[in-house]
Formats: structure tokens, C-alpha cells, sequence
């Protein structure tokens, strides 16, 4: 899973999962509170793919196209 489909499905289920919104502002409402509260605790991804090979280049490949 990359790192957007786990911001999504943590969106679902803190905001969607289990509820029945009785309106589209309702459930606008839901989703904005949780975007403001996940943003206010937001920190930056760091140890991103450790095993790949290409965060140990040092100098990239030239453009072949």
C-alpha cells in the first residue's frame, strides 16, 4: 500500500466507517473535521521504502530519452 491508500482508508474509517450522515454537508462536515485534526498532528514520512536501492544513490543516472 503506498502512503496516500493509508491516508484514505484512515479517512474512511475515522470519518465514514459506522456512521449514517442525514446530509452531504453532514458528511462534508465529518471529513473536514477530520483532514483539520490529522493536519494539526500531521508529521513528515520519514524511513520511506529502507530497502530500496534507490535511496542509497548518490549521484542519478543521466535521462536516456
Amino acid at each position: 500500500m503506498n502512503w496516500i491508500e493509508a491516508e484514505f482508508a484512515a479517512l474512511r474509517y475515522f470519518a465514514l466507517n459506522g456512521t449514517d450522515h442525514r446530509s452531504h454537508a453532514e458528511q462534508n462536515s465529518a471529513i473536514a473535521g477530520y483532514v483539520r485534526w490529522h493536519n494539526i498532528r500531521a508529521q513528515p514520512k520519514v524511513n520511506f521504502a529502507t530497502d530500496s536501492p534507490i535511496r542509497t544513490w548518490t549521484d542519478y543516472p543521466a535521462k536516456a530519452a
